[in-house]
């Protein structure tokens, strides 16, 4: 039976080869280990593996997650990657390192002002609705220019980049094309440096069209048993 260091190695392995294909270094994708809903064994053997970049959904989880792990005294990174409430932004600035969901001008007013100035400024990423769904969040393709100028001048968050997630079963690789151009567009005048996309089934064609950051969970972790409905 595979482990979670066997897993890793294959991502990994994938990455590679995707990136050579589209004649780009593999250094240049972070893997992001998604360890939502995952027990802290599994994400303890991943770090063993030496993985050390992980993405948790849900806030409360996430910290148990952190403290439990503090006293291994490694330097793991934390991105909040699902949607975050107004009453979580204050522990979410405190505790985390990346957020990949910013789509309220509220939201990311509230994490500047309660990011603490003993930190870095906290790096985040816009969502990008870029199949135009309506009951997925994240901002439409015309809104991303003018709402990263008012990210990019708070003085408290670090505008890195763009995150999607494409509709399943619709044309992923016209998607992630999208999101390309949109980041090209943008790159230079928002001092941009990261665009995450891709999970476990279609990282490939995320890595051909430029993603710089991969979200895997199923890859490493397997399938989730269980699900939560709240940050």
């Amino acid at each position: 039976m595979a482990t979670i260091a066997d897993n890793l190695q294959r991502v990994k392995a994938r990455i590679a080869r995707a990136a050579q294909a589209a004649r780009r270094d593999p250094a240049a994708v972070t893997l992001l280990a998604v360890s939502k809903t995952h027990p802290l064994p599994r994400i303890e053997q991943a770090i063993a593996a030496g993985q050390r970049v992980f993405g948790e959904n849900y806030v409360q989880e996430a910290l148990d997650k952190m403290d439990a792990l503090a006293k291994k005294e490694l330097r793991l990174e934390w991105h909040l990657i699902g949607p975050l409430q107004s009453n979580k932004t204050k522990t979410v600035a405190e505790r985390f390192d990346w957020v990949q969901t910013l789509d309220r001008v509220k939201i990311a007013n509230r994490l500047s002002e309660q990011r603490p100035v003993r930190l870095p400024p906290l790096n985040v990423l816009i969502q990008v609705n870029v199949s135009g769904e309506a009951s997925k969040s994240g901002l439409a393709i015309e809104e991303i220019a003018g709402f990263g100028q008012a990210v990019a001048a708070l003085p408290r968050l670090r505008l890195r980049g763009l995150m999607s997630i494409p509709k399943p079963g619709a044309d992923v690789a016209a998607q992630f094309s999208r999101m390309r151009e949109l980041y090209e567009k943008l790159r230079q005048g928002l001092g941009l440096d990261t665009l995450s996309m891709g999970m476990s089934d279609d990282m490939e064609s995320a890595i051909a069209e430029g993603a710089t950051l991969v979200r895997i969970g199923t890859a490493i972790f397997g399938q989730r048993t269980t699900e939560k409905t709240a940050a």
